[in-house]
């Protein structure tokens, strides 16, 4: 009993601190690739450290806590705006900031952990790096989906801004991930020095392709429109600590009536307030939507507002034409966690307990789904509030396609630093997916133009108040990631990770484990 009882305490024992230690460094150095550093090779680089860490001859529980370890330093560096929202209201929340960086860091962890544990069935130093490579994109296809999704700092995101992206219009985002931990995984399943030369020669081909593959689709003339759609993008910055003040509301609503009251120097065809831009809820609003409307000119407006129905609220997108009417509406579905629902929100409501967004009530409840809002001259749109642009399923789920994607935000919930860039990627990737122009109105920025290949045509600088007018740039031809979505390539990986386990079964000895 007790030979046996030393046995398991010695498979589950941890690394040293060493190793862990080195792992949280690599896993740290991983997420400089995401915005705004964007220091794509760095990531690429620590993360052949982390795999060979992880390929290294051990125990399957010192490999899965080398992943968890340095999953967390990875997240801990790629989220750690994530304490943002509990700094607006300091009295109130910020005691929660750190243990909400830590929970979140070490809770997401466990998808590398779990990537790590592909690696541990694979049989072979080779086949565990390889192993790790593919369990990292497995798990980052996982956490895009499981508990309502999380595809936030994908590996794959490391490419954002390069021509690599490009290939998300095939593959998706989960593609890209998967690029890159094979770039870096196929050398060093090699045994020997030549071997190694040659696949490292075979990676950077791969590498060069899709880079030259995406500077050729980049090249590409794009598709002429047959009449400009002109849009304005409000950017009022009103910094979330100030934004509901008693004295302070009137100043940013003011600011947004005398951007849409500028003069243009073409003709409008909508103007664009951006996420919860007024502080009433709509139908309560008094004659502000009337005046909104004097103001424009008769210009349709696409405001962010809250609304209630039936004892419900719901932070929504509502469109006004000419004349103060709400002519088209739509109801975020896709909430955040926490942020605007509390899962168990009727018992935590008991205790005072309610979603920091939501500025009514203890939370939003969900829309009915993606729509498409046909706003007549200025086209067929496909609404976003917020959160939703992280999802690409949430665009594939629009019963039809669209001319155009509107995006209505409010960064000021992500600070100054990483978040709000990393919002913006996203949305340049979701253009790429999509092959759909997109357009952003951000409170507090960045408010942007993006084409239908995901480059930055225009935008507003973070933290400025304004208003850009711009044409909507031309749409491409529905693309394969928009037609197929994730699942070819989540067939693909299941294939892989079964083919790895029937190796197992046919190589235990080749195990850490199996000689204990």
């Amino acid at each position: 009993m007790k030979q046996g009882a030393r046995r398991r305490a010695g498979r589950m024992a941890r690394p040293g601190w060493r190793p862990l230690l080195l792992a949280a460094v690599l896993g740290t150095l991983v997420a400089t690739g995401q915005a705004p550093l964007h220091l794509w090779w760095l990531a690429l680089a620590a993360l052949g450290g982390l795999s060979a860490l992880i390929a290294h001859p051990q125990r399957a529980w010192q490999t899965l806590w080398l992943g968890w370890v340095g999953g967390a330093g990875y997240f801990a560096a790629a989220l750690f705006w994530i304490v943002e929202p509990f700094l607006v209201d300091v009295g109130r929340y910020g005691w929660m900031a750190p243990f909400a960086l830590i929970l979140m860091s070490f809770g997401m962890a466990l998808f590398w952990a779990l990537a790590a544990g592909v690696a541990a069935l694979a049989p072979g130093r080779g086949g565990r790096v390889l192993g790790f490579a593919i369990g990292l994109a497995a798990t980052d296809m996982l956490r895009s989906y499981v508990f309502t999704g999380f595809p936030w700092a994908l590996i794959g995101h490391i490419w954002i801004g390069t021509p690599v992206a490009q290939g998300a219009a095939l593959v998706g985002p989960v593609g890209l991930s998967l690029l890159a931990t094979l770039v870096v995984a196929v050398p060093m399943t090699a045994v020997t020095k030549g071997g190694r030369l040659v696949l490292s020669a075979l990676a950077l081909a791969v590498l060069a392709a899709a880079w030259v593959g995406g500077e050729m689709r980049l090249a590409q003339p794009d598709p002429p429109r047959e009449r400009p759609i002109r849009v304005r993008l409000i950017q009022p910055n009103a910094s979330q600590q100030l934004k509901w003040r008693g004295d302070m509301w009137r100043v940013f609503l003011e600011r947004q009536m005398a951007a849409t009251a500028a003069p243009a120097a073409e003709p409008l065809d909508l103007i664009v307030w951006p996420e919860v831009a007024v502080p009433f809820l709509l139908g309560r609003s008094g004659d502000l939507l009337a005046e909104i409307a004097r103001v424009s000119g008769g210009v349709p407006v696409a405001l962010g507002i809250q609304r209630e129905q039936d004892l419900r609220f719901f932070n929504s997108l509502a469109v006004i034409d000419g004349h103060g009417r709400v002519s088209a509406l739509y109801d975020k579905w896709h909430l955040v966690p926490f942020g605007e629902y509390m899962p168990m929100g009727e018992v935590l409501a008991e205790f005072g307990i309610g979603a920091f967004a939501a500025r009514e009530g203890f939370g939003y409840t969900a829309g009915t789904g993606a729509r498409v809002l046909d706003l007549g001259t200025a086209g067929k749109v496909l609404p976003l509030i917020c959160y939703e642009s992280v999802f690409p399923q949430d665009l594939r789920a629009a019963p039809e396609r669209a001319d155009w994607v509107l995006q209505v935000t409010n960064d000021g919930w992500f600070g100054n630093l990483a978040g709000p860039y990393q919002h913006l990627a996203q949305a340049r990737l979701r253009a790429v997916e999509q092959g759909l122009p997109l357009l952003r109105a951000a409170n507090t920025g960045i408010s942007a133009v993006i084409d239908a290949k995901g480059r930055l045509l225009q935008s507003l600088p973070l933290n400025s108040a304004g208003f850009l007018d711009a044409a909507v740039p031309a749409a491409l031809p529905a693309t394969p990631y928009a037609r197929t979505g994730d699942l070819p390539l989540s067939v693909l990986l299941l294939c892989a990770i079964g083919a790895m386990i029937l190796r197992r079964r046919h190589n235990p000895i080749d195990h850490p484990d199996a000689a204990v």
